[in-house]
């Protein structure tokens, strides 16, 4: 089932997608959901971030060509930090390019989208706490990035968390592919049986941290291939199985002069 979020012209709402056609959604997407009667053309609505989570935890070096590529080692366990939830955009909505950095770099990644509540979960246990998958974009200012710290600024602003186009919820995320397009080439190209660590353990390493409740998101890292996007063009997120993630790229509005 393809589940999403999407507005009718002011109208917000969950609906499954059947084909090209979106379908009432009966129930909460995380209580027994399930397909209603047909509503209206894909075409006709406005696709929003398929999620609303009180959390991103998001996974850093999981594939060992991008640690390497920057220079870092494998971890002996998962590098996990938290995304603010006012990062994320849907598909089709701007990416904004900070003025405070010189380099804004996209990181195509599966996302798991939770689907009940995971406390100190096995990672069998795990798996079944996931109520589907969708693409991300775990945006970076890659500048601000590497001067230290945390890296809550480097990955925390507004718009630096592109998610959708829907959840799908049945697929087997252990060997999909991974392409990322920047202004139509090419730029990653991988399959999530490189991950380190599987989905499953990431979510129980994290459920041992913090309780992930519906509708939070895991970001599962990123493979190599990692780089700059550019103005005025176009990043796309393919995963097998998931559909296309679209997102244009724009700078940040100046500020007008104090007065």
């Amino acid at each position: 089932m393809r589940i999403i979020r999407y507005r009718y012209h002011d109208h917000v709402d969950w609906g499954v997608l059947m084909g090209d056609v979106v379908h009432a959604l009966g129930g909460s997407p995380y209580e027994d959901a399930a397909p209603g009667p047909p509503l209206y053309p894909l075409d006709s609505v406005a696709l929003l971030a398929p999620c609303q989570p009180t959390k991103i935890v998001a996974v850093g070096r999981n594939y060992a060509a991008h640690a390497a590529e920057l220079g870092n080692v494998v971890p002996e366990e998962p590098i996990i930090f938290l995304k603010p939830p006012s990062a994320i955009i849907g598909p089709e909505q701007a990416i904004v390019w900070p003025a405070a950095s010189a380099r804004v770099d996209y990181e195509g990644e599966l996302a798991a989208v939770i689907g009940r509540r995971c406390h100190a979960s096995a990672p069998p246990e795990a798996m079944h706490a996931i109520l589907g998958y969708t693409c991300g974009n775990d945006v970076t200012a890659r500048d601000l990035q590497q001067r230290g710290g945390p890296w809550s600024r480097a990955k925390g602003y507004d718009t630096f968390c592109p998610l959708g186009p829907w959840i799908e919820t049945d697929l087997d995320p252990a060997d999909l592919r991974i392409v990322t397009r920047v202004a139509g080439q090419v730029r990653q190209d991988a399959r999530t049986s490189l991950m380190v660590y599987s989905v499953g353990e990431l979510i129980s390493f994290i459920s041992h941290i913090m309780t992930l409740e519906p509708g939070d998101v895991v970001l599962t890292g990123t493979p190599a291939g990692v780089g700059p996007l550019v103005v005025d063009a176009t990043v796309e997120i393919e995963i097998e199985g998931l559909g296309l993630l679209r997102n244009p790229v724009v700078r940040a509005a100046a500020r007008p002069p104090a007065s």
